[in-house]
């Protein structure tokens, strides 16, 4: 060993050790944070189910490959990183010998084929990924607008050093013929070789450059543990894992929202106490340990920001930036937290004076914020950005690590409805409209039959009919919203023509309760589905068909929390199979093209998307909108904004209407009654373009059945 294989030997150490204890510090500080939050029990179960998600996520890609060429990059970067670890291992051979490498297997040749391509692969990658990054950023509301940008450029940077470093290290290999591989496994280690001198030392040096990266990339994100985009790499496996539903093909917080718990429990309303039971989330320590696993993991990449709704039309709510305030509060707070301090339902100190006495005052400082606050009473989320959301699923659904945002925006809703009695003015009609009447705009409830009047065929009912196959469940906009009521009778009248054995509700149907959940009054929800649940169950409902992708989504993925079992279809699927099976048959295609508007409930959240344009292919030219499918942009009502004003920047459902137009289609179908209304509107206020109709799927096929329609 000369010289310099004993001064990079020591150096190389040194910058080890002292990385490796950092790491380790910063591991068990991280798990710490997380352990503050609550418990959330049903994550362990299925641990064979979300064993095989999380890699077919993982080593699969499957989230990232939607993103095409950036997925592929990604996937390259991240292979690299892994397989190539055994080339950082072995810098430390090389360290001590030039000549030296890998024990038993650094001398086999598809070792050497392998992380040759590996490498280039990962080099190529990276490099795309800083020109996508580069260009990205540059956009008016870049995706990347709020990330810290100097971490991913550090992390891109190490990356690429570290791939350059495993080459040159080759090539001075090869430069001083001591490389034990082929031109043919190995071409561009051999490139590099043939431009470089012949230096004995030349391996040791650049192996210890490429520890010192590494070492010096492991230091770098042990002193910031919120470093999402380096630590994330660790995280995602973790997070994926325990998602919250392993078994959906899509992401793990979309459909049924989780039931309120406290203490890691569902909370009984008839027993529960706001001094003694948690109602919604009032702290960051509030959320579940998941949450707070969410919050560490998000790698900042941007992807939920670019398809959100409220985003792009200058709303102030950024998923990501959600979820960045929400960690950096965490791990601002968590000497307090760690050193006992909190506060009981009560808002009463839970830590003593001589456990707080060593805290931080920053900390101290950190933990005196409201979670929900304006900036002028320094709140780590302002209510403005709370109330923005539309609980689309947009941002869950493009998150490639699985994050839970809808769960924790309406976790917080939850919290600022049913304790401080904070929301938007506006709302608080919708709520005493269900408290009082049913339904959200407080019509009578024997008015929810008008709409069976002057149909030429009889609308079985429940009581008067025992035995029927679909309880067709008509919802509160088709009952009572004008436009929403062609649909209702349009399904009726197909329903009728096919000779389905069907009955509704009639009087006896309430609100799903789906407004009152989202906006986060659980208490009116879980009235409301106790309600129905009791009235579905004497009346031996085994199948319902629905109009409304939140009816849809509320009896199918909710009402089972309640204890109801029931199979649940859209009406665009059960007349699709009526299609397919030639109960019904379209004889005309309507005039004109026609773009579908996928709504948030049915497609994203239910990932009901083949079955209307099943229907619509067979009864229409389709022209499909830029943003479809799982990629669909909402129409700026869910999440209970149907009945609360947007107020700033853009109205989301003049975007998607502007959109459709730019299709050219005269004709806009849609598959939600929420969807109607907006685009809808959004049509009317586009004067010039007063030719184009907006009208459900089922009007569209009744109209190829009977063009008098």
């Amino acid at each position: 060993m000369g010289i310099a294989q004993i001064v990079a030997t020591v150096l190389a150490g040194a910058v080890t050790i002292t990385a490796v204890v950092l790491a380790v510090r910063a591991v068990l500080t991280i798990t710490a944070v997380i352990r503050q939050g609550q418990p959330a029990p049903e994550r362990f179960a299925d641990k064979g189910v979300r064993t095989r998600k999380m890699l077919t996520e993982t080593l699969g890609h499957t989230r990232m490959l939607k993103w095409g060429y950036i997925g592929a990059a990604h996937w390259f970067v991240m292979v690299s990183f892994m397989i190539l670890f055994l080339l950082v291992v072995e810098a430390y051979f090389e360290v001590v010998d030039p000549k030296g490498g890998l024990p038993i297997i650094g001398g086999w040749t598809p070792y050497g084929l392998v992380t040759e391509w590996i490498g280039i692969l990962g080099l190529a990658g990276i490099l795309y990924l800083i020109v996508v990054r580069q260009r990205a950023r540059r956009a008016p509301r870049s995706r990347f607008l709020g990330s810290t940008m100097w971490q991913a450029h550090f992390v891109e940077g190490v990356i690429l050093g570290v791939l350059t470093c495993g080459f040159l290290i080759r090539g001075f290999k090869v430069a001083n013929d001591t490389f034990e591989f082929p031109t043919w496994a190995t071409p561009l280690s051999h490139a590099v070789g043939n431009v470089l001198p012949a230096a004995a030392d030349g391996p040791t040096w650049v192996a210890l450059v490429k520890l010192l990266i590494s070492m010096g990339w492991l230091i770098t994100i042990a002193v910031n543990p919120t470093m999402g985009v380096a630590w994330h790499r660790f995280l995602a496996f973790v997070n994926i894992f325990f998602k919250r539903s392993p078994e959906k093909p899509a992401g793990s917080g979309l459909g049924g929202l989780r039931p309120m718990t406290s203490a890691g429990k569902p909370l009984d309303f008839e027993d529960a106490d706001p001094e003694k039971d948690q109602f919604g989330v009032a702290a960051v320590e509030q959320f579940t340990w998941k949450g707070l696993l969410d919050f560490s993991t998000c790698t900042e990449c941007g992807r939920c920001q670019s398809q959100c709704p409220a985003w792009n039309t200058a709303k102030p709510l950024s998923p990501k930036l959600l979820v960045l305030s929400l960690r950096d509060h965490a791990y601002a707070k968590a000497p307090y937290l760690l050193a006992g301090g909190g506060k009981d339902l009560t808002g009463e100190e839970t830590g003593s004076a001589e456990q707080l006495a060593g805290v931080d005052v920053l900390a101290m400082a950190e933990s005196e914020r409201p979670l929900i606050g304006t900036a002028a009473e320094n709140g780590i989320i302002d209510p403005d950005v709370l109330w923005s959301c539309t609980t689309c699923g947009a941002c869950v659904e493009q998150c490639p690590v699985d994050i839970e945002h809808v769960d924790h925006i309406v976790d917080m809703r939850r919290y600022q409805v049913l304790i401080e009695s904070s929301f938007p003015a506006e709302a608080g009609v919708m709520l005493r409209n269900l408290e009082n009447k049913g339904n959200p705009w407080g019509a009578p409830q024997n008015t929810r039959e008008d709409w069976t009047k002057g149909l030429d065929f009889e609308v079985p009912r429940v009581g008067e009919k025992d035995d029927f196959e679909y309880l067709f469940w008509v919802g509160c906009a088709g009952a009572f919203e004008d436009r929403a009521k062609k649909t209702t009778r349009a399904v009726a009248t197909l329903l009728h023509q096919a000779g389905v054995d069907y009955a509704i509700l009639g009087e006896g149907e309430t609100c799903t309760g789906d407004p009152a959940r989202r906006i986060g009054n659980e208490f009116v929800f879980q009235m409301l589905a106790a309600q129905n649940v009791e009235t579905l169950t004497e009346a031996k409902v085994k199948k319902i068909v629905a109009t409304c992708p939140h009816c849809f989504n509320t009896l199918g993925n909710e009402y089972d929390q309640l204890g109801l079992k029931v199979e649940v279809v859209h009406h665009t699927q059960l007349l699709a199979h009526l299609v397919s099976e030639g109960k019904l048959t379209p004889v005309e295609k309507i005039a004109g093209d026609l773009t579908y508007h996928d709504p948030c409930y049915l497609g994203r959240h239910n990932r009901v998307f083949d079955a209307p344009r099943e229907i619509l292919g067979a009864t229409a030219t389709v022209v499909e909108m830029p943003r479809n499918q799982e990629r669909s942009f909402c129409c700026g009502a869910g999440g209970a904004r149907m009945w609360m004003e947007e107020k700033t920047g853009k109205r989301i459902n003049i975007e998607r209407t502007e959109e459709a137009l730019a299709t050219g289609a005269k004709t806009i179908a849609v598959g939600c009654p929420f969807c109607y209304t907006m685009i809808g509107d959004g049509v009317t206020a586009k004067t010039e373009h007063d030719n184009v109709e907006v009208i459900d799927v089922a009007t569209v096929l009744l109209r190829s059945l009977k063009q008098d329609a």
